[in-house]
């Protein structure tokens, strides 16, 4: 059977509702040439069936930055790594809503809390999130969405009456690679993490980064980690090295190749939310739009954790350019 063939059976038993194997999804990942862009423009077909072509928005804000203890090679603010990061602790109530505000006037309706560290501390932390939370969810249109690293049941049963409606906690990379990525806390913490926001009714983001030196099968790994876990959207992130921190020579990845991999996901995960976010400007370059032609449907617009991202007028010229609707990631009427 030639590739071309291949991609448009394996596409339509996606189309019919058949799960994607492993096999069939590393066979997908070795498309070149230009059978990539009938790869590309099925996908776009599987997120259109399942999804629709409208793009989600989203914005973030770091809340509490650097010191943290884990050592995972990627991070510009592990206390492990000398990377001359902002370290700063949670920020004002005030400023955080106010960011909120802004995210919203950019056209974003998820906005997301996110702090560095392995968990948020209870007490004064934990009160002070939900306080700001909660004037989110009544000062603003935004969806609240919090970042905080391992958390238990019971804080997010905490944080969810408070008004956050999605939990954003990335697995990275696939069980087998996370060991060679981070040793100071297990693979199985971040699964109980999810976990623990899906039994209190949370929606939950989460996906990982691409380009630490994984293969594609880990890549798939992954992914199928994510299908079994039921996560409802998945940013997908590309690595942009940091100087200080063990990756910072790594170069791992090209534009083709990040739309390979966003391609392929759309087609094992064809009716999530997938939204390319860190590293796109780095790693996609002049094929950014393509990232939409690829299976995607949403981005996050604005600044990243510690390097900044596109203007959110840039993003909205593009959708426009595209004739793409834009709309808010995790937004209230999202399924």
């Amino acid at each position: 059977m030639s590739l071309r063939k291949f991609i448009l059976e394996i596409a339509e038993s996606v189309l019919a509702g058949r799960a994607l194997g492993a096999d069939d999804a590393v066979k997908l990942s070795g498309v070149s040439g230009t059978d990539r862009y009938l790869l590309f423009a099925e996908a776009a077909r599987i997120r259109d069936h399942f999804v629709g072509p409208v793009v989600h928005l989203c914005s973030i804000i770091n809340a509490k930055s650097g010191r943290c203890a884990e050592n995972c090679a990627f991070c510009a603010q592990s206390a492990h790594h000398d990377t001359g990061v902002d370290i700063y602790p949670l920020v004002d109530e005030d400023e955080i809503v106010r960011c909120a505000t802004r995210a919203e006037q950019n056209g974003a309706s998820c906005y997301g809390i996110v702090t560095s560290g392995t968990r948020i501390n209870k007490g004064e932390e934990l009160d002070r999130v939900c306080r700001t939370v909660a004037r989110i969810k009544s000062e603003t249109a935004v969806s609240p969405s919090c970042s905080l690293g391992i958390m238990d049941q019971e804080t997010a049963l905490r944080l969810k009456n408070a008004g956050m409606e999605t939990y954003h906690h990335n697995l990275e990379t696939s069980r087998s690679f996370f060991p060679t990525i981070c040793s100071t806390h297990d693979y199985e913490d971040d699964v109980a993490t999810i976990r623990a926001a899906k039994m209190v009714g949370l929606r939950v983001c989460c996906g990982g980064i691409f380009g630490l030196g994984e293969t594609f099968a880990q890549r798939i790994e992954m992914a199928l980690t994510l299908r079994e876990l039921e996560v409802d959207s998945i940013p997908l992130n590309f690595l942009n090295p940091m100087p200080g921190t063990k990756l910072e020579s790594a170069n791992n990845l090209t534009p083709l190749e990040c739309l390979n991999i966003i391609a392929v996901y759309r087609f094992l995960l064809p009716d999530k939310q997938l939204s390319v976010c860190g590293g796109r400007e780095k790693n996609l370059r002049e094929l950014q739009s393509w990232m939409f032609l690829a299976g995607a449907n949403g981005t996050m617009t604005g600044n990243y954790l510690t390097t900044p991202g596109r203007s959110p007028e840039l993003d909205r010229q593009m959708l426009q350019d595209l004739e793409l609707t834009g709309a808010g990631c995790c937004g209230k009427g999202d399924t």
